[in-house]
């Protein structure tokens, strides 16, 4: 197992008894949910006269409730005390849960057992605010994003066997679900013997005082939030996914039933490639986010959730099928695509999913990390109860049926991402940056660590194509506003790129002495606010492939705002399709997928930093590689 490796996590203590802590908890979530949902859609209960697809929303409506209820409340004891104490204390009522569970299943007791659905709920919800806000704490960032990856496979596998257990379980021939009961008690005991392994994580408020008014406390979990553009657009993206998802999941047991005439075996067997999809999109993210946190996944996932939850209503059969086994579901070639479908809606969301997580812990306050994640917690369950309304209504008053609905969820996802791409342009321009570095060309970057995770900094790099700001972004994960000539900034179908990523327009002083008065007013701006300013020192794309000797323009800079200069080469570039190796129409798709290289040297500090000495340095970096 590779060093690098998100996996070689599992041989340290700090992550590994939480890692199965957790999992353990999902496990046992879902061995009593499916269970109950089995029991309620196979052997025909009936509730307060609600038809079965009725129960089943309202069921997962019962679960997320706490979450909206009390997530304030215990965001709060996640920030002021140690957490592995509170772990073990929630494991322990867990087992307490599972025992009123057991009442519930002996006395055939539906409303106690819908108590005991909002009592897991309810536990999930103290435990919540713990689990994401631990990882910060004993994960450095390079980690964040393969732990968080970790955590979702594990949760998610443990929601795969718990799905499949709860209803084989619920199917043994007894006399009341005795099997469900045992399992249950013993996953629970099991998750409390491993919190016991998990090492003091310290409290990091520990002064706060408890604030018990559920509702105060859940506008300041809100408040905090809007603390940071960039937590507040991660959280609400968080919250539509769990829309989303809970939309589409709460429907399969079902949807297995109802539309495709299948039992039990079919629905486990459904919602099993949806987990391996997801479990498998969320490893994916460390490789493709290159151990760093990749908002550019953002936009590929949503396109995969629109495309292939869409395609879920065109794959499903126009009449109702009955007498449908998993084994004769699938001999059919023709229901394979409905298993791709489920397995790709979960890779897809995978994708989406990991960055946001990952996000959300980097940019909050330490001091209050937790109470962010409660807040998110809070606006997930607020979207998980409406999806539950929203599907319950469109079931029965507006008579939909559940390929309709998949369809209906579909198009909104793709009206909701086009929304937020316009509002938050960002996360669509990562996506076009992390396209580029990974499907046109295959990058290679040397020297990254050399830029300082925070702070004010200048990068400038040699001129070589017209990509060149998209390949430079994509590599540094911080945003970078790159200075660029007024001209090609004007260019009306690309402006509105080039304005949502803070581009800086510049011209010279002949051409227009007022709009390069305005770029030095903007980079020393962007500087002053600790941001990165990026330049390209020669003034224009090389029509040769040398590097041209640099302008004065990095002076002046430097003279306003001293800061450190990072010196950029990009190297193997020249007589790529975007390069000016030939006239414009008689350019060819060179260099496609071929290997381009990044490196980075050594900051200068700003009172050795000249255009000459940063032209040496870069000379030096390229070498004689174009």
């Amino acid at each position: 197992m590779s060093a690098n490796s998100q996996f070689a996590l599992f041989r340290t203590r700090r992550f590994l008894p939480f890692f199965w802590t957790q999992a353990f908890g999902a496990l046992n979530d879902n061995i009593f949910k499916n269970a109950l949902a089995a029991l309620l859609v196979f052997q025909g209960s009936q509730m307060g006269g609600l038809n079965t697809d009725q129960v089943v929303n309202l069921s997962a409506m019962v679960f997320i409730l706490p979450f909206f209820l009390f997530s304030a409340l215990f965001g709060q004891f996640a920030d002021k005390y140690e957490k592995s104490m509170q772990i073990r204390r929630i494991k322990l009522f867990e087992v307490v849960i599972m025992i009123t569970a057991t009442l519930g299943f002996w006395l055939n007791n539906l409303p106690l057992l819908l108590t005991v659905l909002f009592m897991l709920g309810f536990q999930s919800t103290i435990f919540g605010p713990i689990k994401y806000g631990i990882l910060p704490q004993v994960l450095d960032k390079r980690e964040l994003v393969g732990g968080n990856a970790l955590v979702e496979m594990g949760t998610f596998v443990a929601i795969l066997a718990g799905t499949i257990a709860g209803p084989q379980l619920a199917g043994i021939e007894a006399n009341w679900p005795v099997w469900v009961s045992l399992a249950a008690l013993v996953v629970a005991v099991m998750g409390y013997l491993f919190s016991r392994g998990i090492p003091e994580a310290n409290a990091v408020a520990p002064d706060l005082k408890i604030n018990w008014n559920i509702f105060t406390e859940t506008w300041n979990n809100i408040r905090f939030i809007n603390e940071n553009q960039t937590v507040l657009n991660s959280v609400l993206g968080i919250s539509w996914f769990w829309f989303f998802g809970a939309t589409v999941l709460v429907q399969i047991p079902s949807y297995s039933q109802n539309v495709l005439g299948g039992d039990e075996d079919l629905m486990s067997g459904l919602l099993a490639m949806f987990i391996i999809g997801i479990s498998t999109g969320s490893l994916l993210c460390e490789k493709l986010s290159g151990r760093q946190v990749e908002i550019g996944l953002v936009p590929f996932g949503t396109i995969g959730l629109t495309l292939f939850a869409a395609d879920l209503y065109f794959a499903s059969p126009a009449v109702p099928i009955e007498g449908v086994t998993l084994g004769s579901f699938l001999a059919d070639s023709a229901n394979w695509r409905i298993i791709a479908d489920l397995l790709l809606i979960g890779a897809f969301g995978g994708f989406y999913i990991v960055p946001l997580y990952a996000l959300v812990q980097q940019r909050s306050e330490a001091s209050h990390r937790s109470r962010v994640i409660a807040g998110n917690n809070i606006l997930n369950a607020l979207f998980m109860v409406v999806a539950a309304i929203f599907a319950m209504l469109m079931l029965g008053r507006a008579g939909f049926t559940i390929p309709e609905l998949f369809l209906a969820t579909a198009v909104l996802n793709a009206l909701v991402a086009i929304y937020i791409f316009t509002l938050v342009p960002e996360f669509l321009l990562r996506f076009l940056m992390w396209i580029l570095i990974h499907t046109i060309y295959r990058v290679r970057a040397r020297g990254l660590e050399n830029i300082p995770e925070e702070g004010p900094v200048i990068v400038a790099a040699n001129h070589v194509s017209f990509v060149d700001p998209l390949i430079i972004g994509g590599m540094v994960r911080r945003p970078i506003n790159f200075v660029m000539y007024y001209r090609i900034y004007q260019i009306p179908l690309l402006r509105f790129f080039f304005k949502a990523s803070k581009a800086i327009p510049i011209a010279s002083r002949t051409e227009d002495p007022d709009v390069l008065g305005e770029a030095y007013r903007r980079s020393d701006a962007v500087l002053e606010a600790g941001d990165i300013l990026g330049i390209f020192p020669e003034g224009q794309i090389t029509r040769d492939g040398e590097i041209q000797a640099f302008k004065k323009g990095i002076d002046r800079i430097l003279a306003d705002q001293p800061v450190p200069v990072i010196p950029i080469a990009l190297c193997n570039l020249w007589g790529s399709l975007f390069s000016r190796r030939d006239p414009l129409l008689k350019r060819r798709p060179y260099k496609l997928w071929s290997l381009i290289e990044i490196r980075v040297g050594k900051a200068i500090p700003p009172e050795e930093a000249t255009a000459e000495r940063l032209e040496a340095e870069i000379r030096a970096l390229r070498g004689a590689d174009r």
